[in-house]
């Protein structure tokens, strides 16, 4: 009886998150095409605020913005806004159609989502070719990746793989990639207090005195109200946690 709950909890998940995928609008999104694996990618760019001067000779930094999986790329408004009004550039990426495989629900989760991020990571990395040569005042060699869960295993995978391309990472409650241990990388991870992360996802307090990286529990939240369409005092609290990390950069 259990295992035919259990199954039928996964499936009517996997349906919701289906459905989310299938209804949600990229009427605003840009959409460029990766000709190589024929994907078209909905993109929503979002211009630094108060008349940010970004030229080619003193280029403003770049962020991009990667959804959890079964949310819209366009629910972390909360996000993009403080990374522009700091003179970043956001690019908020819809990485998941219907077309793609389900997100694996079998362990172990490092082996079997290796394909969704893996997939991430490309998507990612053809958008910084692409991009860099059409917004040649924003600055593409150093990227700030933002990710909630999924999008957050996407955003540490990048970072491990192409370190010398990323500054800082944020995540929301990722839970299965293991954040990047480099002394170059800056990470705050803001962690739920419903779910645990994996093991070795987090750092432990000898690594955590060696590397640039901040991990903050939130009483009281709750992993799948971490974005736009969370209650008030969540995506308050958040928002002044990702500010206060993206302020104490400039110190």
């Amino acid at each position: 009886m259990q295992k035919t709950l259990k199954k039928l909890f996964i499936l009517s998940a996997l349906a919701l998150s289906t459905l989310v995928m299938s209804t949600t609008s990229y009427a605003n999104d840009d959409v460029i095409t990766d000709k190589s694996r024929n994907r078209d990618i909905p993109i929503n760019i979002t211009l630094p605020a108060n008349n940010a001067k970004c030229t080619a000779q003193e280029k403003c930094p770049v962020a991009f913005i990667n959804a959890s999986y079964g949310i819209s790329h366009n629910e972390y408004t909360f996000v993009s806004n403080a990374f522009n009004q700091r003179g970043y550039l956001t690019v908020a990426v819809a990485h998941e159609f219907k077309s793609d495989p389900y997100l694996n629900r079998e362990q172990p989760y490092l082996t079997t989502r290796m394909e969704n991020w893996h997939r991430g990571v490309v998507t990612l990395k053809f958008l910084v070719n692409e991009l860099s040569s059409k917004y040649p005042a924003y600055d593409f060699t150093k990227l700030a990746l933002f990710g909630h869960s999924n999008g957050g295993d996407i955003s540490a995978l990048y970072g491990s793989i192409y370190p010398n391309e990323v500054s800082q990472i944020i995540t929301l409650d990722h839970r299965r990639m293991l954040i990047p241990r480099n002394k170059n990388i800056r990470v705050l991870t803001l962690r739920g207090s419903d779910y645990p992360a994996d093991a070795n996802v987090l750092l432990n307090d000898s690594e955590l005195d060696k590397f640039p990286v901040t991990q903050t529990l939130i009483e009281k939240s709750r992993h799948n109200d971490m974005y736009d369409g969370g209650p008030k005092w969540l995506v308050d609290r958040m928002s002044k946690e990702v500010e206060g990390f993206l302020d104490s950069n400039k110190l």
